[in-house]
């Protein structure tokens, strides 16, 4: 079923199965997601505006375990929500709130073995795909950065892996190491500069997956998507108010998070850029976002995650470029591709980063060690 269809059976039975308040008048495709199908459902109420809650059928065939999911929403969204009335704030907008069906769960599974679950709708904020106000990137920032800061005392290990090995690196350069071994498209050939670009960073894989084994850096609850559309953003002030799309969190390194920030924020032109010229890492942006996130998350990390900071931006980029590198040499099979050779075009422009990022390492290094508190 995609967003833009409405089945009848979502009115029919699935909205009757939760705890909505009100009464029933109509449903509507809400958002850009990718991965999962999203409505907002109104409700007309007697004496106040009517209400609307998100509604979204979650996709069990990436998100295959959706008690676990939805178990560690609950957790990480009650922490949430003590820490923000502790502060005085409004946990009804600054986290997402779950809406149990009438019997209780946390989602409702209908006859088709489809999975359903709903949140409490947050008024009054807008959820950006791209930074066009200014001051975006720094309050998404601030945003992911509180979200640290508050799940700091989070035990982290006691959240389920909702996608396997995500954010494991020595795992990606395995299947990377296997894709281009096994060569089942016969593209090897023809990208042996991006292969051993690769694989001269082989060692940098391992360095975070040590450290946690070591228990250098601490395990943490880490939301792994941490993109600028990932926030409701306040329509009155632009402050990023609430990290939503906790599908992906999970224990892990503040590394995760803030790396892939920079990895999708700081780049100067878009992921599938095919003028390789116009890419590079925007070192003030860069900074900008090291502001925020500091200035929230600051006091909370170890020095050894300060000393690594300005690396992960490179790891987690090169990550990335790893694995659409191995979808590309196995045939385009994970990441959807609207032209040829679309997933070596985002390898490459992943890698171009790297590099950029590999000659201001100090320059970048020096910025966020300038905010250490510890």
């Amino acid at each position: 079923m995609e967003n833009k269809i409405i089945d009848t059976k979502i009115t029919a039975e699935v909205v009757n199965q939760f705890e909505f308040n009100g009464e029933f008048i109509h449903i509507e495709p809400l958002g850009q997601g990718h991965i999962n199908s999203t409505y907002a459902v109104y409700f007309r109420r007697e004496t106040v505006p009517p209400i609307r809650y998100v509604l979204q059928r979650i996709n069990t065939s990436i998100l295959k375990n959706p008690l676990a999911l939805m178990k560690n929403i609950e957790g990480v969204t009650n922490h949430l929500r003590k820490k923000i009335m502790e502060a005085g704030g409004n946990p009804d907008r600054e986290t997402l709130t779950i809406v149990k069906t009438k019997d209780g769960k946390l989602f409702y599974e209908d006859g088709d073995k489809e999975c359903w679950r709903a949140y409490l709708f947050i008024e009054d904020a807008t959820c950006y795909q791209s930074a066009e106000k200014p001051g975006l990137f720094y309050n998404s920032a601030k945003a992911f950065g509180r979200f640290q800061k508050l799940l700091s005392d989070y035990p982290a290990g006691t959240l389920s892996e909702t996608i396997e090995k995500f954010h494991n690196t020595v795992n990606r350069y395995k299947n990377f190491e296997k894709a281009v071994q096994e060569d089942r498209m016969g593209r090897a050939k023809d990208v042996q500069k991006e292969i051993e670009f690769v694989k001269a960073r082989k060692d940098d894989c391992g360095i975070v997956l040590d450290l946690i084994e070591k228990k250098e850096i601490p395990l943490r609850v880490t939301h792994n998507d941490t993109k600028l559309n990932n926030i409701m953003m306040d329509n009155e002030t632009n402050e990023g108010i609430c990290v939503i799309d906790l599908d992906t969190v999970m224990p892990g390194s503040v590394f995760y998070d803030f790396g892939d920030s920079i990895r999708f924020g700081a780049s100067s032109a878009a992921e599938d850029e095919t003028d390789l010229s116009k890419v590079y890492m925007d070192i003030n942006l860069f900074k900008e976002y090291v502001e925020g996130f500091l200035s929230e998350a600051g006091e909370t990390l170890t020095k050894k995650e300060y000393e690594l900071l300005a690396f992960s931006a490179k790891l987690l980029t090169l990550e990335c470029g790893i694995r659409f590198l191995t979808d590309y040499l196995e045939g385009d099979t994970y990441f959807k591709i609207h032209r040829e050779h679309h997933n070596l075009d985002r390898a490459r422009t992943q890698f171009k980063l790297v590099a950029d990022m590999e000659e201001k390492m100090e320059m970048m290094n020096e910025i966020v060690m300038s905010h250490c508190k510890n």
